[in-house]
């Protein structure tokens, strides 16, 4: 028995793995082993990716909730050890997902989108992302966030300058497919299993991902025993990974997981057989 030193980061929807780049050095400066693993189709510059759109990233365009879960639990499932797992926004919900599977020691979800149960309401949500389930548009067409979708659903309050440096440097386009999955069955979580211990974070500034609807998820979890916690910050939009005060976030993740240590402990070969088991077909 040990308290886990891996650590796999589950990038959202819309933008580059790389957004985790300082995160992951940070968290290895503290003694801990990283990934971040790109989606299916991604695995390229944010540049490259985005010279493909919309015509020429069929396969990215195709991807399914399915099969993006399937990609996380089998690249969780290779490790030594059950990991903590950390995701933000779509990554956040997958991170739930790896969580409810008993598939990560110990989970935080940042800003995370709500899996199927919490209906998201709020005005601001479906004002930044309804665009991304591409109605009445071709299937076969990856969809690309524009600028000004950008400024409203991630980098509100921003200056422009920064604005579009974020821009440049994260956004890629999307498969329709995936965001239209997170409609289904693929984003369904059981808030009444036993689980792990569980941190979720909202930004009160935050348009895509509402802190209210960040609470609504929180508070979707049965209390039965298990550790599940929320914590809203203030001035954080949903760019948090970027903006300059990311350092903090990670200081309190970090200092949320020391609180927990005792209760993330595990051994992987007791329960590598189990969670593989559980990977979808």
């Amino acid at each position: 028995m040990k308290q886990p030193k891996s650590i796999v980061f589950i990038t959202g929807a819309f933008v580059s793995n790389s957004c985790w780049d300082e995160w992951r050095t940070y968290f290895e400066s503290k003694g801990y082993s990283t990934l971040a693993p790109a989606w299916p189709h991604k695995d390229a510059p944010a540049a490259e990716l985005r010279a493909r759109h919309p015509h020429h990233d069929k396969e990215l365009a195709l991807l399914t909730l399915d099969e993006l879960i399937k990609h996380h639990v089998n690249i969780i499932s290779a490790l030594p050890e059950k990991p903590i797992v950390i995701g933000h926004s779509f990554g956040g919900m997958l991170t739930q997902i790896m969580l409810n599977r008993d598939l990560a020691a110990a989970a935080v979800a940042i800003h995370s989108v709500p899996p199927k149960g919490v209906f998201p309401y709020e005005f601001s949500f479906l004002k930044a992302g309804w665009k991304s389930l591409g109605l009445f548009t071709d299937i076969e067409e990856t969809y690309m966030m524009s600028f000004e979708d950008w400024q409203y659903a991630f980098v509100n309050g921003m200056k422009l300058e920064d604005q579009e440096r974020a821009y440049e440097t994260y956004t890629i386009p999307e498969s329709k497919t995936v965001s239209r999955g997170a409609l289904g069955n693929a984003a369904h979580v059981d808030f009444k299993k036993q689980h792990a211990p569980l941190l979720i974070t909202a930004g009160d500034t935050d348009h895509i991902m509402p802190a209210h609807l960040n609470n609504r998820n929180f508070k979707a979890y049965e209390q039965n025993g298990s550790i599940t916690e929320y914590k809203l910050y203030t001035n954080k939009n949903h760019f948090v990974l970027g903006l300059p005060t990311w350092k903090e976030d990670a200081d309190d993740i970090l200092q949320w997981i020391d609180k927990y240590a005792d209760k993330i402990e595990w051994d992987w070969k007791q329960n590598s057989v189990e969670s593989k088991q559980m990977s979808p077909a």
